[in-house]
C-alpha cells in the first residue's frame, strides 16, 4: 500500500478542539520511540503501578488510532452512500471522541508524551480513503477499520494481560469496550471483505519503524483533541461508557 506522509487537514484537523502546550520536551517519557526491544523493562514506578515499554507504547498508540480513525469517522458520516456506513462513522467519532479523553488523562497522571499526528502509515489509510468515492469508499472503509481493530484487540489483550499498573489496565478495559464495538458496528455495514481484513489482521505491514511510529509534536503546538460530537446518536455503552 502507497504510504502517504501528509494529511489533509480538513478531516484530521477539522473536527479538533486545541489547547496550547507549555514547554514541551518530546518524549518526557519517551513517548513514542521504542528504544528497545524488552517491553518489560520497567521505565517509572508511579503511585498507581510500575509502568514498563509495553505499557507505554500502549497508550501511545491507542492515542494515534484515534488520531486517524475519528477522521475517517468524519469521512463516512460525510460520503458514507448508506445509513450503516454513516451509523458506523458516528460511532467511530463518538467512541474515539471519548477514549481519546481517557488516554490523555492516563498520560498526563503517567508523564507520557502522546503524539499529535498518527504514522505515516496511518495517515495514508486517511489518505487512500479521501481519495476513495461512493461503494469503493464504503468498502474500503469498513475492510480498513475492521482490519485494524483486529490488530488492535491482540495488543489489548497483550497488555490488560501483564501490566501492574492500575491506570493501563483502566485505559486497556475501555478500550476494549470501544473497539469492539467498532468492529461491531461496520460488520453490520455488510460490506467488510473479511478475507482481505483478517489477512491483514494475521500479517502485520511489517514497515519500517518510521512508517509505523507517530511523529513527535513540535514544542509549543497545540494538542489536538478529539472531541465527542455535540448531539451524538450513539448510546454511551456502545463506546466504553460504564
Amino acid at each position: 500500500m502507497l504510504v502517504s506522509r501528509k494529511i489533509a487537514g480538513t478531516f484530521f484537523l477539522g473536527g479538533g478542539i486545541a489547547f496550547t502546550l507549555g514547554s514541551l520536551v518530546y518524549p518526557s517519557m519517551l513517548g513514542v520511540q521504542k528504544v528497545s526491544s524488552a517491553p518489560d523493562r520497567i521505565i517509572a514506578r508511579p503511585a498507581t503501578g510500575p509502568l514498563t515499554e509495553a505499557d507505554r507504547d500502549f497508550v501511545v498508540e491507542m492515542r494515534a488510532a484515534g488520531l486517524w480513525e475519528y477522521p475517517v469517522g468524519q469521512m463516512a458520516v460525510q460520503k458514507g452512500t448508506t445509513k450503516a456506513v454513516r451509523v458506523a462513522g458516528e460511532h467511530l467519532i463518538a467512541g474515539h471522541g471519548a477514549l481519546d479523553a481517557v488516554c490523555r488523562g492516563v498520560a498526563g497522571e503517567l508523564g507520557i508524551t502522546l503524539p499529535n499526528q498518527p504514522s505515516p502509515q496511518q495517515q495514508g489509510f486517511v489518505a487512500q480513503l479521501g481519495a476513495a468515492t461512493g461503494k469503493q469508499f464504503d468498502t474500503d472503509m469498513a475492510t480498513l477499520v475492521r482490519a485494524t481493530q483486529g490488530q488492535i484487540l491482540s495488543t489489548i489483550a497483550s497488555v490488560r494481560t501483564t501490566t501492574k499498573n492500575s491506570l493501563i489496565r483502566a485505559l486497556a478495559d475501555r478500550t476494549n469496550d470501544t473497539v469492539m464495538d467498532h468492529i461491531a458496528i461496520v460488520e453490520k455495514t455488510g460490506l467488510v471483505d473479511f478475507d482481505k481484513a483478517l489477512s491483514r489482521s494475521a500479517d502485520p505491514s511489517g514497515l519500517p519503524a518510521q512508517d509505523t511510529t507517530p511523529p513527535p509534536p513540535v514544542a509549543g503546538q497545540t494538542q489536538v483533541v478529539l472531541p465527542p460530537p455535540a448531539k451524538s446518536t450513539v448510546p454511551s455503552g456502545a463506546v466504553g461508557g460504564k
